[in-house]
């Protein structure tokens, strides 16, 4: 359904003129009937500019730092700021990250600044007390408040204008201090992430027709840029691992939105060609040249197993995670934060080739890797390959499992096994919580019941990421194409927020598509 509107920006009372609206598209911020997906099929700058126009309040700083006057360290008396970060620590007493060596190591080392010469004689008892507390001072705000008061700052820091749609911002608060925890056994956990002030803080907005930011009084910010060739509208540098950070604007916006768009048409190139580049690696594991038959088995492993390509990092900078490219011998048996079990037959070219699967885990590069892929599909990446074979999964999954004669909760229970089938492929799942130990230790004193019991928590563990899976997108118009072909309400499937991320993609999909 075509969807037409007029926008005048000629004044402070923005207006529009909608016609002939769609029911299943996200609504214009303006008058809360237009819908977005028009945004996307605008005009594109040929220029590599992102935008012509770009206007914002700047980010919202955490609230200052209210002194308690607690004695963490004997008698001695902290300084505000050495309280503070006392605090931190106090917060997390209950939390298995302070009872690890690492984390107490580098937390004492920021913290002794303070002149505090042994944290084994500090007692953070009474500070833990205090704010275990605070949640029922909290409670005391009723939910009412708490809306009105969010809403207030949502309204003012919340939204940008950008090419004269109002666009909403991602996350336009700056993270407050605290101790940095990381993934896996990070060898940085602990350490202090200190506060963000505006002298840390690039704004980016029209250096013309625009009011730029204001930094808090007695501040000012460390500049104030005009780059119409990026879309972040803040960015500092955090000084943990000295990354940049930036506040983007929300998904559901008309950048992110095209960015969305591309992607799913460069999946849908590679659908063309997907056999010509099997077939390429296939021929490449006979090569005389060794690091092309390296090459082509790293990607045999990620387009069957759906391994990620893993990134090349510097040794005791990050987290001990790691994917196809940066997997190395040692460990084989598993990576540090998300455990990998499968076991499938390999064709028979690979299995003889063991000597080329040791010398990949020790040598091959994502960055070697994803350039031959350019060199065979320009815009093809590893990451690519991945979300295409999930979204080819999915397809086949939903019409094995769905039949025409299914009342709509037979329907979604379909969908939501077809989704799990994608995530057992690409391996999301959470961690095991605290309790699962406890919960498995209990189930076992059930004999009648374990084995329902077993299926039902790791069926739990699966259906709850399958958020992940359903956002790569040629698996989400395969979902959003079975909705409409068999009745399925959008909403069953996608929450709000998703269903204005993706209106792009509701929009141009009806019951006949097939990717």
């Amino acid at each position: 359904m075509l969807s037409i509107y007029h926008f005048d920006d000629s004044g402070p009372d923005r207006t529009c003129t909608c016609v002939n609206v769609s029911p299943f598209l996200s609504f214009c911020d303006v008058c809360l009937r237009l819908p977005l997906f028009l945004r996307w099929e605008e005009e594109k700058c040929t220029d590599g500019s992102k935008w012509r126009f770009l206007e914002h309040k700047g980010p919202v700083f955490p609230p200052p730092y209210e002194p308690l006057h607690a004695r963490p360290y004997q008698a001695m008396k902290l300084s505000p700021g050495a309280e503070e970060v006392a605090t931190f620590y106090a917060k997390m007493l209950d939390h298995e990250y302070t009872t690890k060596d690492i984390f107490r190591k580098n937390f004492f080392k920021d913290w002794r600044k303070s002149k505090i010469t042994e944290l084994k004689k500090c007692d953070f008892t009474e500070m833990h007390e205090y704010f275990k507390a605070q949640p029922e001072a909290r409670k005391q705000m009723s939910k009412e408040e708490k809306q009105v008061k969010n809403e207030c700052i949502l309204q003012e820091y919340g939204y940008c204008v950008m090419d004269n749609h109002r666009e909403r911002i991602g996350n336009f608060r700056i993270e407050p201090p605290g101790l940095f925890r990381g993934r896996g056994d990070h060898p940085k956990m602990g350490k202090l992430k200190r506060h963000i002030r505006p002298e840390d803080i690039i704004i980016n907005c029209s250096s013309q027709d625009s009011v730029q930011p204001k930094a808090p009084p007695g501040t000012r910010w460390k500049e104030v840029r005009h780059d119409n060739k990026v879309t972040w509208l803040v960015s500092w540098t955090e000084n943990i691992q000295g990354s940049i950070k930036y506040i983007m604007l929300n998904p559901s916006s008309r950048v992110k939105g095209e960015k969305d768009w591309q992607k799913y048409e460069t999946e849908e190139v590679l659908k063309k060609c997907v056999e010509r580049i099997r077939a390429q690696y296939r021929e490449d594991w006979r090569s005389k040249e060794m690091r092309i038959r390296q090459r082509a088995v790293a990607l045999y492993f990620i387009d069957k197993l759906a391994l990620r390509a893993g990134n090349e990092k510097d040794e005791g900078e990050t987290a001990d995670t790691v994917g196809c490219c940066s997997l190395r011998v040692e460990r084989i048996s598993g990576k540090d934060y998300i455990h990998y079990y499968n076991k499938v037959p390999g064709e028979k070219s690979v299995r003889q080739s063991k000597y080329n699967i040791e010398l990949i885990l020790k040598e091959e590069k994502t960055s070697i890797l994803n350039k031959h892929l350019q060199e065979l599909m320009d815009g093809l990446t590893a990451k690519v390959f991945r979300t295409y074979n999930t979204s080819i999964t999915l397809q086949q999954q939903l019409k094995e499992l769905t039949s025409p004669d299914d009342n709509i909760p037979e329907k979604i229970l379909s969908y939501n096994r077809a989704n799990r089938a994608v995530a057992v492929l690409c391996n999301h799942q959470r961690v095991p919580p605290k309790t699962f130990e406890k919960s498995m230790h209990n189930l076992q004193t059930k004999v009648p019941v374990i084995k329902i019991a077993i299926s039902h928590l790791n069926s739990d563990r699966r259906e709850k990421e399958t958020a992940l899976c359903s956002m790569t997108y040629c698996l989400l118009l395969s979902s959003l194409h079975r909705c409409k072909k068999w009745g399925v309400p959008i909403e069953k499937i996608y929450n709000k927020t998703q269903r204005e991320k993706f209106a792009w993609a509701i929009d141009m999909t009806d019951e006949d598509f097939e990717f």
